[in-house]
């Protein structure tokens, strides 16, 4: 993807790589872009990537969608399987 090489380019001898400096990026790329900005970015990826982005959602928002359900708060969930 065009953008994370151009990111990488700038960064790669500046920072550690660690999660809090690559969350820094995420979040300076995005407060800086409005809607359009970000579509564009997602206009421009091939099909490999643009698959590879949706992946990524998809599980990183399962992951929290069912980390943060509890089954006991499932009034439609039954306790017993028979």
């Amino acid at each position: 993807m065009r953008l994370v090489d151009e990111l990488f380019e700038i960064y790669h001898n500046r920072l550690t790589a660690d999660d809090e400096d690559i969350d820094i990026i995420t979040f300076a790329v995005l407060e800086e872009s409005d809607r359009g900005d970000l579509m564009k970015i997602v206009e421009e990826m091939k099909d490999d990537e643009l698959q590879y982005f949706i992946r990524l959602y998809l599980i990183e928002s399962l992951k929290g969608k069912f980390s943060n359900h509890s089954p006991e708060s499932d009034p439609f969930k039954k306790k017993y399987l028979h």
